[in-house]
Formats: C-alpha cells, sequence, structure tokens
C-alpha cells in the first residue's frame, strides 16, 4: 500500500510517497546530492519504494531540509507499521563498505529511543556529517522505532555514513519480514 505525506513549514516543502512492499525504486530530489545519494541507498537496500521532493532554505544549510525528511519519513513509517502484527518486529545487521563496518539493530517499539556512536564532525563534500544523527532521531522518533547505530570499524566518513544508511535498511527490511505465527509480537498484546 502507498503512503503520501506533504508537509510545509517556513523552512521546507516536503512531498512523500513510500511503498514498504516494494522493489526499492526511488525518485530523490531534496537539493542535497549527497543525502540524495544516502536515500537512494536505504530505498535500494530497504526495498522500500520512496520518491522525495524536498524544497528547503539551502541557502541557509541543510539542517532544516535533512531534519524535516526524517520527520516526513519516520511519520510515514509509523503509519504504515502500526500496529504491528505477524512481522519479526526486532532484527540487525552489520553493513560493510571496504574498511568500514556498521551494525544496526531495531526493535518496532513504538517506543522510540535513539543509540547513535558514529563520527559527527567533518564533512562529504558540502554535508555536515553531524545531520545524519538528526535525521536518524527524526526518523526514530517519528517512527515508533528504538534504533541504534554503531560503528564497529572505518575511517572514510562516506564509506561509513553510506554504511549506516544501508544498514539501517537491511536491518528495517528484516524487521518487516512477515511471520504470520508472531501474531502481534508482545507480551503486551498490542505495540
Amino acid at each position: 500500500m502507498q503512503k503520501h505525506i506533504k508537509r510545509v513549514t517556513k523552512e521546507t516543502d516536503i512531498t512523500l510517497k513510500i511503498n514498504l512492499e516494494g522493489n526499492g525504486n526511488s525518485n530523490i530530489d531534496t537539493g542535497i546530492g549527497f543525502f540524495n545519494h544516502m536515500l537512494e541507498a536505504f530505498s535500494k537496500h530497504s526495498l522500500i519504494d520512496l520518491d522525495i521532493i524536498c524544497r528547503g532554505d539551502l541557502d541557509v544549510d541543510f539542517h532544516h531540509s535533512v531534519e524535516d525528511v526524517g520527520i516526513v519519513l519516520g511519520q510515514a513509517l509509523r503509519e504504515q507499521i502500526f500496529p504491528i502484527k505477524n512481522i519479526e518486529r526486532y532484527a540487525n545487521s552489520v553493513v560493510v563498505m571496504d574498511e568500514a563496518a556498521i551494525e544496526c539493530d531495531l526493535d518496532l517499539s513504538n517506543r522510540p529511543y535513539l543509540v547513535f556512536e558514529l563520527a559527527t564532525n567533518g564533512k562529504i563534500g558540502d554535508f555536515d556529517i553531524e545531520l545524519c544523527e538528526e535525521f536518524f532521531r527524526a526518523v526514530a522518533f517519528n517512527a515508533g522505532i528504538s534504533l541504534h547505530i554503531i560503528k564497529l570499524r572505518g575511517k572514510n566518513l562516506h564509506h561509513i555514513v553510506e554504511a549506516a544508511f544501508k544498514a539501517f535498511a537491511v536491518s528495517l527490511r528484516r524487521s518487516l519480514a512477515e511471520n504470520k505465527r508472531t501474531g502481534t509480537p508482545s507480551t503486551k498484546g498490542i505495540l
């Protein structure tokens, strides 16, 4: 099922379409080349079809666009995921890119939390890597995901950040995998 969300603020104008049961097709245009690349990688490896058009105040910096895309993506995920039934719920992955290895563990708990243990200083082109934490926090808190992203190894910032987006994608794909035996995967009976 496809979900469409539109969010307009004084800082950003975002249109997002998402299909959790897709094939990893994407059409991404945020005005931020590196961020587009990360979102395309997320779509491809999660197998989620994702269209995002973001017009933000890039003359100020990239912060509002990156965070607000995370908010909208998180909202769309929440609407598609909950209430949880007949899926795995928990998942993890380690994605390797050359010297970098990034681990992502997550729980579709409906209790947002973020543990983020990657570098937060530096740039990849014009992209401040501190914005990665802002993006993942916005996604986790708006989607209701307990999310841990941890660097096991790595030196090249591009490899580290790209592996983080891919690890999140793989973990999310695995957590959404159908398992009819789970029913509601919680002893509480609801998530």
